[in-house]
């Protein structure tokens, strides 16, 4: 039997490493940037979070403005706690296994991580941020990237993207190892180092027929999540659901809901938990659809960043003033070497 050779990644672009990809969309900021002329007009976007929500902004502090039905239970802690600390405030908080934890300032899926034991706990406090938040597991079956905005001088939003996520999973034919499973699947290949080391006690292990093992449930597309482009079901009931849930988000005009729910039906209806919510720094994510073409792409992201500069500039006509560029620079700078002081790591589960 032939061997099924993998697509080299150049030509799946959506596998393009961000800084490659984003290189027209900077040349169009840079355009943007010279008619709002600064470079932090974007910090304007969202005047309720730091720098807009690019970075460097409190994922609790922005969480704690949600009404209570929207989130999940969450501790915060601000020093360097043991296991033993943790699991016991869990159990005063009614939290069991498994549970996420992740850090208060981050984005793209850094750190993240479900943790289903006291073991995998330890191993994840051997490098953690100074500040990071536990959250119950919501085992929900459904999760959706929502991006909304609201010009501010407006009193309805509008859905600009609807992105439904499809966790890294493999399906079992009752002969094929879990290894095998790995190599005869497009995307996992992709990940193939991280998913040996991550699984090497089940490698031989033989996947039962028509069994669905779900491999990482940390939905970022650079981790494996599949994007699925769900605008089609954008309508007026989805945009008022999410027009109530951000009314109590102080100055909050642009960003991404992570949501998980039990169908899109019951999200229309409201019912739903707030994942993460996200600020400027947010995509519009179903520009990752494998389907997608690179200009259809390139064009959203486009209308993306010209929804930025509108509403900053109308933030800025009520007062608002952008951060100052060494402010920003130096922020920025903060962020990205707390990243690379706490790099991600692969669990073994």
């Amino acid at each position: 039997m032939k061997k099924k050779t993998r697509l080299p990644e150049f030509f799946k672009w959506e596998f393009w490493p961000f800084w490659i990809f984003y290189l027209p969309v900077y040349f169009h900021f840079i355009v943007l940037a010279f008619r709002a002329r600064t470079l932090s007009f974007f910090t304007l976007t969202n005047p309720g979070m730091v720098m807009g929500g690019f970075a460097g902004y409190s994922k609790s502090e922005i969480q704690n403005q949600l009404h209570k039905k929207y989130i999940p239970e969450t501790l915060v802690f601000t020093s360097f706690p043991d296991a033993e600390e943790i699991i016991k405030k869990m159990k005063e908080a009614g939290i069991y296994f498994p549970v996420i934890l992740k850090p208060d300032f981050g984005e793209r899926g850094w750190k993240v991580e479900k943790i289903s034991d006291r073991q995998q706990m330890e191993k994840y406090l051997m490098d953690v941020p100074e500040v990071f938040l536990l959250q119950e597991y919501i085992n929900l079956p459904e999760e959706y990237g929502v991006m909304y905005y609201r010009l501010p001088s407006n009193s309805a939003g509008t859905i600009s993207s609807l992105m439904k996520r499809d966790f890294l999973s493999v399906t079992g034919n009752g002969k094929s190892t879990l290894l095998e499973l790995f190599q005869k699947s497009d995307r996992c290949r992709y990940h193939l180092e991280k998913l040996i080391v991550q699984f090497k006690s089940e490698l031989q292990a033989v996947i039962a027929a028509g069994e669905k093992k779900t491999l990482i449930e940390i939905g970022n597309h650079n981790r494996g999540t599949s994007f699925y482009n769900f605008n089609h079901l954008i309508n007026q009931k989805l945009v008022a659901a999410f027009d109530k849930a951000s009314k109590t988000l102080h100055e909050f005009y642009f960003g991404r809901f992570d949501v998980r729910c039990s169908s899109f039906e019951e999200m229309e209806k409201g019912n739903f938990k707030i994942i993460e919510v996200n600020g400027v720094n947010s995509e519009p994510a179903h520009i990752y659809d494998p389907t997608m073409s690179l200009v259809k792409a390139y064009r959203d992201l486009f209308r993306h960043w010209n929804t930025i500069y509108k509403i900053s500039m109308e933030n800025k006509k009520r007062g608002n003033k952008p951060m100052k560029i060494s402010k920003m620079y130096t922020a920025i700078v903060q962020h990205l070497q707390e990243k690379k002081l706490h790099p991600n790591k692969i669990y073994e589960g």
